[in-house]
């Protein structure tokens, strides 16, 4: 039987260059979000769930026009950007100790 794992892309950063991009982890959290493990995918990405969150609220944004969306849009993306780059900043500085 077939599981997440065997539909997942190679990380190209990490197989050329050697380290981790951004995006590592991503895959996999969806993954253990299907398998049921909420907390693993938390510790394996921590955006996850606010990527959710945002894929959500842009999935209803583009069936309905909802009230202040443009700043609704805005923060989400800020709070991803800085939960990714914050994450990538932790698992470098813990890595390479």
């Amino acid at each position: 039987m077939l599981s997440p794992e065997d539909y997942m892309l190679p990380c190209l950063t990490k197989k050329y260059l050697g380290y981790d991009c951004l995006g590592c982890g991503l895959q996999r959290a969806v993954a253990l979000i299907y398998q049921g493990n909420f907390v693993a995918a938390f510790k394996m990405y921590p955006a996850i769930y606010t990527l959710i969150l945002l894929g959500v609220f842009l999935l209803l944004n583009a069936f309905k026009t909802l009230k202040h969306q443009e700043s609704i849009k805005k923060w989400l993306f800020i709070i991803n950007i800085v939960i990714i780059v914050m994450s990538y900043i932790i698992k470098l500085s813990t890595t390479n100790l």
